[in-house]
């Protein structure tokens, strides 16, 4: 029968914690290596009315991936959305995902797919950069920088 002396059992279920511990709250994996953004932009409007997200957002991996959502410190609340003009008459559905594809792009853009960003956590100005977090299936995240820009220039 093999006897392991007290003090050394508790070292070695301290140390099995701490790994289970840091394995449960270790931050999820970042998609950096296989998506990409570009020309990210946020349509800023006056007062504490809801801005809206554009980018374009390419997957150079081998795997499709899924986005399930965005999240940022700049907000309270950002949606998914996408515009669509049935009969003449438009309007705005949210989008619980959206797929891509391995080597594969998609355009988040005016009349089309979007995100909404609303209940400001602070005032923000045009030419201001604002982080977004896009949230993947997998449990990836990304993490892109947006420009403030006017919605004039859009």
């Amino acid at each position: 029968m093999l006897t392991i002396p007290f003090n050394k059992l508790s070292s070695l279920i301290r140390t099995v914690c701490g790994i289970a511990l840091f394995l449960v709250a270790a931050p999820p994996a970042l998609a950096a290596e296989t998506l990409t953004t570009e020309e990210a932009r946020i349509r800023l409007l006056p007062g504490d009315l809801p801005a809206a997200g554009y980018f374009t957002l390419r997957n150079t991996g081998d795997a499709d991936v899924i986005l399930v959502g965005a999240q940022s410190p700049a907000f309270g609340s950002v949606e998914m959305h996408r515009s669509v003009d049935r009969d003449g008459v438009a309007s705005m559905q949210p989008v619980e995902q959206i797929e891509l594809a391995a080597g594969e792009q998609i355009a988040f853009a005016p009349q089309g797919y979007h995100l909404m960003l609303m209940q400001r956590a602070r005032p923000l100005a045009i030419g201001e950069e604002v982080e977004v977090t896009l949230l993947f299936e997998d449990a990836q995240r990304l993490i892109v920088t947006f420009q403030t820009v006017s919605p004039a220039s859009l």
